[in-house]
């Protein structure tokens, strides 16, 4: 007899059921016979080939499902591929579009806003306004050079632009845009199928295409949806008067650079952007690299724009709403940029003062005393992130006051002191300063501005959307403060857009440039463009609509399919309310004939062609002479630069011929210009304007001393007459000085005599 004991020895997965109803029987002995011992064994060989067949059986059934899932994962990835080609297919192919249908209502409102290709040179130079003309001179001189390397090597050392000068024309009045442009010309050989000044103004419009075309781009990266970028150029194009200078003034530096500043925003939103891949980061890495270098060579204020966004920047690492990876990624193409514009620019000792150093120098050290900072409770990160900004500002000034010290610049301290005057700290008689306030660009924007915003419906969005998306960045920031970690993937359903690093870098930037608007009227062709492009990514961006039904709580109708309706239907009525209200109004401006023809220019240039010496050197008001500069080889006194105190300073004398001085003052000024004509304007010396604190001659009788204060009424009194009408007079003693050579309804040219003739 043989002793046995009953066990469990496998568990086969689908028998579970079969194996539980064996039971294992009590501990006791059980004598069996060598038969039954026999088969009992049999049968347990036969259960065990059952178990296996089983085995393999629910082993092809898996395999099968995992094969069947497999090509539907497969199918599903390559359909989401697909649309997302077809996607970014036309969403491209719809920026291109915009931008290129925007160049050619430019060239066509040109067109037909000056009779542009019905002129003759001279006039078509003249609509060239505001004395930005003198850029266009340099480019033609590159085209007319022997070589364009003979070209650069006389601008380099320029004699006949400023009298008694040499000045290296290209790194103090930023030629690079007439360089590259000249250059471009000679390259492809373009004599014989276009005007130059036909490629001059092709270049700029080309680059408004890809202004447009940059922040077309710009709102549908934050938004996901390409409608959001044909609503943001609707809205700029609309509002036009306030987005650009390229109608007043094609060669100003602005109309050069402002584009790369947009594709540079683009790329950078791109860069935070927390859901791109590694080679979509890099392409965004190199495009922001490249513009922002640009940006910096071919704008004399392009710095203080990078600063604003620099602190924007610095803001948001601050509050951990960025890796820190990314920050750092920055602040090398911040610091590559300036040392590249700084060896192009030949050491362009501005850019090393500049507020934008000093705040990456102190950022980039302040970064080491941080590790600690976002430890601790509520109170305590408050105190550390006090003390950080505390020891960033505080280094930056420091390391911008020793730079003053070794390096000086005497811009800087001509800027502080501008800013207490215009903020009402101080008062000051000096012309120079008085004569920026007067200028448009640096007073309070008007009502005016608002209204057309609003009527356009642009402004009343963008204050919702902005009204959102600082709501939700408080909250994000409240929850960095509370020790909650950064999210790197974010769902619809969540409902917070101040999660994305893009998005509060926008609201950021947006509201510096808003607040500047408020005192700089030119500030809005940074902000109005800004305007049109963040209202249009909050009306299209399904998770600013997510965002503001997780706040109301919304249960009657489930809110991803209410964000889906409000996503297509409001950017829909909003395009046909603007194509229905303004589409008839652009394409009248195409329509209009407007003839804009100053004969009395065109006769005072030409007197100077044909009747002045080559050698001659004319003073006059900075933007008469620009166009002087452009259509003449003569040398000027003054150009219409206002970013350089020394230009502006050498104006300021030009300008005394308005002021109650006597000839002989008049006389010694023009002399030590090495004057030989002086153009005297009648819209100057009789401007009957009402606003009289900002009249040429009223700055100068401020300047001069020569005002007497009754009642709150200004009243201006010397001993001598106003030069400019007693000139007129001819009679001794400026007889004796000048001769008048030519003269029509707005403009006298008086011959400054070399030998003094004591006639009476």
């Amino acid at each position: 007899m043989t002793e046995l004991r009953c066990r469990k020895t496998e568990t086969v997965e689908g028998d579970e059921g079969e194996d539980e109803l064996q039971s294992e029987p009590d501990p006791q002995t059980t004598h069996i016979n060598d038969g039954s011992v026999s088969s009992g064994a049999a049968e347990d060989k036969q259960e065990d080939d059952d178990g296996e067949s089983k085995d393999d059986d629910a082993q092809h059934r898996e395999e099968g499902v995992t094969q069947e899932s497999s090509v539907k994962t497969s199918r599903n990835s390559n359909s989401v591929l697909l649309q997302r080609l077809v996607k970014l297919f036309f969403g491209c192919l719809a920026a291109v579009a915009c931008g290129m249908l925007y160049a050619a209502y430019l060239s066509a409102y040109h067109d037909r806003k000056f009779w542009f290709s019905a002129r003759q040179e001279l006039e078509r130079e003249l609509t060239f306004q505001g004395g930005s003309g003198f850029y266009y001179y340099y480019y033609k001189h590159m085209l007319t050079a022997p070589s364009f390397e003979r070209g650069l090597y006389e601008l380099m050392i320029d004699n006949r632009t400023l009298s008694g000068q040499t000045i290296n024309a290209v790194e103090r009045l930023s030629l690079y845009p007439e360089i590259i442009t000249s250059f471009i010309y000679r390259v492809m050989e373009s004599q014989d199928f276009v005007e130059p000044i036909y490629f001059y103004v092709g270049a700029v419009f080309g680059l408004q295409a890809v202004y447009v075309t940059a922040l077309f781009v710009c709102s549908w990266v934050m938004s996901g949806t390409w409608l959001a970028g044909m609503l943001a150029v609707a809205w700029y194009v609309i509002n036009r008067p306030d987005t650009t200078k390229v109608d007043i003034a094609i060669p100003l530096r602005e109309n050069w650079a402002l584009p790369y500043f947009a594709c540079q925003v683009a790329a950078l939103t791109g860069f935070l952007s927390n859901n791109i891949n590694s080679a979509t980061e890099m392409f965004c890495y190199l495009t922001m690299s490249t513009t922002t270098f640009t940006f910096l060579l071919i704008w004399e204020h392009s710095h203080y724009v990078l600063f604003i966004q620099g602190l924007c920047l610095f803001l948001l690492d601050s509050f951990d709403l960025v890796p820190p990876r990314k920050m750092v990624d920055v602040h090398k193409v911040y610091l590559s940029s300036l040392f590249l514009a700084y060896v192009f620019q030949f050491q362009n000792l501005n850019l090393l003062s500049s507020p934008l150093f000093s705040l990456l120098i102190s950022s980039v050290l302040a970064r080491y005393f941080k590790q600690n900072m976002k430890m601790g409770p509520l109170v305590a990160r408050l105190m550390k992130l006090f003390l950080h900004f505390y020891l960033v500002f505080t280094a930056g000034i420091t390391f911008s006051y020793l730079i003053k010290k070794l390096v000086p610049v005497s811009e800087s301290d001509f800027t502080l002191k501008f800013l207490e005057v215009k903020f009402g700290l101080n008062t000051t008689t000096d012309f120079v300063t008085n004569f920026l306030l007067c200028q448009e660009s640096f007073q309070t924007p008007s009502q005016g501005l608002y209204l057309r915003l609003t009527q356009a419906s642009v402004l009343p969005f963008y204050i919702l959307v902005l009204t959102v998306c600082s709501l939700s960045t408080l909250q994000t920031i409240y929850r960095r403060l509370s020790g909650q970690p950064m999210k790197p993937k974010l769902r619809l359903e969540d409902g917070q857009i101040g999660e994305q690093p893009e998005v509060v870098y926008h609201v950021f930037q947006t509201l510096v440039f808003g607040g500047l608007t408020l005192v700089f009227d030119g500030m809005k062709y940074l902000w109005t463009p800004y305007v049109c492009m963040f209202a249009a990514f909050g009306v299209c961006s399904p998770e600013l609509w997510m965002t503001v039904f997780k706040w109301l709580k919304l249960k009657s109708i489930h809110p991803i399919v209410l964000v889906l309706i409000l996503n297509t239907a409001i950017p829909a009525i909003v395009g046909f309310s603007l194509w229905r209200e303004y589409f008839p109004h652009v394409l009248a401006e195409l329509t209009d004939v407007q003839e804009l023809y100053d004969s009395d220019t065109v006769e005072l240039i030409n007197w100077i062609r044909t009747q002045a010496p080559v050698a001659a050197v004319f003073a006059g008001s900075p933007q008469l002479l620009g166009t002087v500069k452009l259509h003449s080889r003569s040398a000027v006194t003054s150009l219409p630069l206002y970013s350089d105190i020394n230009l502006l300073r050498r104006s300021e004398d030009t300008y005394q011929v308005y002021a109650m001085r006597s000839a002989d003052d008049i006389y010694k000024i023009l002399t030590s210009q090495k004057t030989n004509f002086v153009i005297i304007e009648e819209s100057l010396c009789n401007d009957l304007s009402l606003n009289k604190g900002c009249r040429i001659k009223d700055l100068l009788d401020i300047s001069n001393g020569h005002v007497v204060y009754d009642k709150g009424e200004i009243y201006s009194f010397s001993k001598h007459g106003r030069f400019c009408h007693e000139i007129k007079m001819n009679y001794s003693p400026y007889t004796n000085y000048f001769t008048r050579v030519f003269w029509n309804r707005s403009f006298h040219v008086y011959k400054v005599n070399s030998v003094i003739s004591f006639q009476y």
